[in-house]
């Protein structure tokens, strides 16, 4: 049994609802960020699933390197067919109770408690889970993802990062994934021509591609 981190829909968007990618300065981007940890609470998957009442919350990160993005397919060695060969330049996944676990302060006040910040916390568990980088790494938040045309995004929101590393990466399920980076250019390209091959929030994120990946 799974439990997924949500925050209701009516609590996430006020009286909006945005659609593709929506680029926020910095300290929007906070703002949105300490609603989502205000507001947000576990449930399980089944019934977040269900109800489109519910935004199931993800960390979503473009990985670049030298103004390269890393490109990844998915191969037939994964679990969900309808995926196979699709491309994506997100990693990312659930938030999971794991991440929202309490830890103590060390030193001067220990034993206090703190909450942790259960978003950043399952990025960073995503990005260990799915990839090798070879170094230190940054991440910069860029914005939100919704799209409630599908039956899946209508029950998703995206919160968009960028990673940037000069780090040699590699996926470490080489049996589901390949990945590689590609330059911009090439990467227009092959928007333009294949985007059918993307997956729908990697072709949105694309999108707008000189705003998210901007230094």
């Amino acid at each position: 049994m799974e439990f997924v981190y949500v925050v209701k829909r009516s609590d996430l968007f006020d009286l909006r609802t945005p659609h593709g990618l929506e680029v926020l300065e910095p300290a929007a981007m906070e703002q949105f960020r300490a609603r989502v940890r205000r507001r947000g609470f576990f449930v399980e998957l089944r019934h977040a699933e269900r109800d489109a009442s519910l935004k199931q919350v993800i960390p979503y990160c473009v990985v670049m390197r030298r103004g390269r993005v890393f490109v990844m397919r998915r191969l037939a060695g994964g679990g969900e067919s309808r995926l196979h060969g699709k491309r994506t330049v997100g990693v990312g996944g659930h938030v999971n109770p794991i991440d929202g676990s309490v830890s103590a302060r060390t030193g001067e006040g220990a034993g206090e408690v703190v909450e942790r910040d259960v978003v950043a916390e399952a990025l960073r568990r995503e990005i260990d889970e799915e990839l090798h980088i070879d170094g230190p790494w940054d991440v910069r938040p860029v914005g939100l993802l919704n799209d409630d045309s599908t039956d899946v995004g209508s029950v998703h929101v995206g919160l968009v990062n960028v990673v940037t590393t000069s780090a040699d990466v590699r996926v470490r399920e080489t049996d589901v994934l390949s990945g590689r980076f590609v330059d911009r250019g090439a990467l227009r390209e092959l928007l333009a021509t294949e985007r059918d091959t993307f997956e729908t929030w990697s072709a949105l994120v694309l999108d707008r591609m000189d705003d998210v990946l901007a230094p």
